[in-house]
């Protein structure tokens, strides 16, 4: 369980063992930097987070947007920047826009 809370914590958590997709939640820190092996590190950014924005509006990796719930397991071992643009209000339209 304490693996799930710091998965969580950075913004995404598995969902289904045995599966490669791991679902976008709330995270709770706005900057932290994962080395997720081969010398390669995710970067994950969500501005606000600390301070009360817990919805999320978007999601980027490397510049592209994410329109969808959950990252793959290579999305993550492939490293690079995971931005969360948090915001105070939910937005009904996330992930579709």
């Amino acid at each position: 369980m304490s693996a799930w809370y710091v998965l969580s914590a950075l913004g995404f958590y598995p969902v289904s063992p045995g599966t490669p997709d791991y679902q976008i939640g709330t995270p709770l820190f706005d900057d932290a930097i994962v080395h997720v092996g081969s010398g390669k590190l995710l970067h994950i950014h969500a501005v606000g987070a600390s301070t009360g924005k817990f919805y999320i509006h978007a999601v980027t990796l490397n510049g592209v947007p994410l329109h969808r719930y959950w990252i793959k397991h290579s999305e993550i071992m492939a490293g690079g920047d995971l931005v969360f643009t948090m915001a105070s209000e939910p937005d009904p339209a996330w992930p579709g826009k």
